[in-house]
């Protein structure tokens, strides 16, 4: 099994838009067959807590216009990790700190990367 068709697409315009907000190391990982409740990760990051928030607003507004509704969201408030569960998909934008330190990369390293197109 791999993500569905829509989860992709879902995929393509958060990333889009983390990279539009100039987001660092912007990645997604297909994580289908290692997680029965989400399809795809997108990790995305930034130097500091006010680029995060802008990051994370971005993603917000360009997954709302495709339609798409945010079923959870953690940490906006500290700017550190936030966190988007869009059911298909899950958005982790964090600070690069948090981002070398929990390294989420490498332990989803055996799953496949979604390939980005960011322009």
């Amino acid at each position: 099994m791999t993500a569905t068709e829509h989860a992709v697409e879902l995929v393509e315009v958060a990333a889009q838009a983390a990279h539009d907000k100039k987001a660092d190391q912007v990645l997604a990982f297909d994580v289908s067959e290692q997680i029965a409740i989400t399809d795809a990760f997108v990790l995305a990051s930034a130097t500091n807590e006010r680029a995060v928030g802008a990051i994370v607003d971005e993603i917000e507004e360009k997954l709302r216009e495709a339609g798409a509704k945010p079923i959870r969201r953690e940490g906006h408030k500290e700017g550190r990790w936030v966190l988007l569960d869009y059911g298909e998909i899950v958005v982790h934008v964090q600070h690069e700190e948090e981002r070398l330190f929990y390294a989420l990369e490498r332990l989803w390293s055996d799953c496949p990367v979604i390939p980005l197109t960011l322009t």
